[in-house]
């Protein structure tokens, strides 16, 4: 036994790498089973949403994305933040009392004839775990799509919207035409930025929600934000971007204080790489079987928006639709479905149910 109280020597039946909201509704899921699991984050729980800009809310409605059969609250009963999100989460982790390994990266994965080996690095050195069946939830969202372009790595451009208030009276260049990069322009407009858009189409992209898009067109049409279509930025410096035309062989300038690269993300596929997954396509989707989950490494699973690959062409997988690769998998570990997970249909429920009564 180490100090910290883990036991490296010991075989566990699972081992779960990644604890956002699907690996720890898979943890909820795995306790409530008896399964003798480990769980595995290379950063707090519910990462991704801690980056998000302050007071975003969910697309999704809160019961949709609810885990382990555990309901939202909130004292409005609309759609809740990334704050409200990630301390519903800390609260289940409370309340079934979650062990998890978090700031403690899985760098290594490798499949011999009893399981699996797993490497690790924590701030303490590194460290060394057996499992039997290995869980991926590690999500699709590790590091941004990086343009390479001269300038990318200024201290004024990122890829991470934080705050509204950091650009205010500052020119501000949102380089992007989905979702993210419309809320960002809006909200820093509002804030007090002079806002301009790049974007390499023509018109906003279609999975725009409905209730922005008007918001944004009509701010561009009265001047209040520039927009600058078909263009990409090719060039950034310290006082300006330069942008070219998508249609034209023709360059032009504009000036800006900070520049937002809102051109998406992708997911590290490495462990996958290393355990022997088969990577397909262009996306590199990883090959498993839909009905259980299992990629084609016996033992070796998948769940959540990494089931779509390295990067989500047109966002398909979210925590709403991903419930479902939680109960695949318990039921392949254990045999039995899981009593209690976020959204569930009705009748599902009840068949489920009824199975873990009788067994």
């Amino acid at each position: 036994m180490n100090q910290d109280g883990s036991n490296e020597s010991a075989m566990f039946d699972v081992a779960i790498i990644g604890a956002g909201p699907i690996g720890l509704e898979l943890a909820v899921s795995l306790k409530l089973a008896g399964v003798n699991y480990i769980q595995f984050d290379a950063r707090q729980i519910g990462h991704t949403m801690s980056w998000w800009p302050r007071n975003t809310s969910f697309f999704s409605t809160s019961e949709r994305i609810a885990i382990a059969g555990v309901p939202i609250q909130n004292n409005h009963q609309g759609r809740i933040t990334g704050e409200e999100y990630l301390a519903y989460l800390r609260g289940v982790v409370e309340q079934f009392d979650l062990c998890i390994r978090s700031y403690e990266k899985v760098t290594g994965l490798q499949r011999d004839d009893i399981g699996f080996g797993l490497d690790t690095e924590t701030l303490a050195g590194s460290r060394k775990y057996r499992a039997k069946a290995v869980v991926l939830a590690k999500g699709d969202m590790d590091q941004p799509n990086r343009l390479h372009i001269p300038g990318e790595d200024l201290p004024h451009v990122t890829h991470y919207f934080h705050d509204p208030h950091d650009y205010f009276r500052r020119r501000l260049l949102v380089v992007g035409g989905k979702n993210s990069a419309v809320e960002a322009a809006l909200r820093c407009w509002r804030a007090g930025a002079e806002v301009a858009v790049s974007y390499r189409r023509e018109v906003f992209s279609a999975r725009v929600k409905e209730h922005i898009r008007p918001d944004l067109v009509a701010q561009i049409e009265n001047g209040n934000i520039k927009f600058y279509a078909e263009t990409v930025p090719v060039e950034i410096t310290p006082q300006q971007v330069v942008l070219q035309s998508v249609v034209r062989d023709e360059q032009f300038v504009h000036p800006a204080d900070f520049v937002l690269l809102a051109t998406g993300y992708r997911a590290d596929m490495l462990l996958f790489e290393a355990a022997g997954v088969e990577l397909e396509g262009p996306r590199r989707i990883p090959k498993f079987n839909p009905e259980t989950m299992e990629t084609n490494v016996p033992g070796l699973y998948v769940a959540g928006t990494t089931t779509a690959g390295e990067r989500q062409d047109r966002y398909r997988v979210f925590i709403e639709n991903s419930h479902e690769h939680v109960a695949k998998i318990v039921q392949a570990l254990t045999g039995r479905h899981p009593v209690k997970l976020g959204t569930v249909p009705a009748r599902q429920y009840r068949l489920a149910l009824k199975d873990f009564e009788a067994n």
